[in-house]
């Protein structure tokens, strides 16, 4: 039977590529993703383990902009390795302008520990930086 080992990649598509690309340059570099490959309309970034892609969406697709709520994507986490990444990425939000839609707080619904910050992208899908530590055996 096949198993996945991992996400190799994430493609989300934007209305504004190069507005976007600027966003992800910020967030994905502060992440630490480095700009991986760029071509007309696309671009990746990578930290080594996965790939985090954004693409310009067609014209029909620039006509229905995302909507929370919709049927599809909701929102993309990134695990951060302590309490504190959540704090800083809080940081370089807020120093950006970046819309954020809940400030850094404990979430007990997910579990003891898990805090979390949620924000928004230019096209208004929904990120999270979050930490929850590992439970102890």
């Amino acid at each position: 039977m096949a198993r996945v080992i991992g996400i190799d990649h994430l493609v989300i598509r934007v209305g504004n590529f190069a507005k976007s690309k600027r966003f992800y340059d910020k967030v994905l570099g502060f992440l630490g993703f480095t700009l991986k490959y760029e071509f007309d309309g696309a671009a990746g970034w990578s930290n080594g383990k996965t790939l985090f892609w954004i693409g310009e969406a067609d014209a029909e697709g620039k006509k229905r902009p995302h909507r929370i709520g919709n049927i599809g994507f909701h929102h993309y986490a990134f695990e951060l390795a302590k309490r504190k990444d959540v704090d800083d990425l809080f940081g370089v939000l807020k120093k950006n302008k970046i819309t954020v839609v809940d400030p850094p707080a404990e979430y007990p619904n997910y579990g003891k520990g898990y805090y979390a910050v949620f924000f928004l992208d230019p096209d208004g899908l929904k990120l999270e930086g979050m930490y929850f530590p590992k439970k102890k055996k």
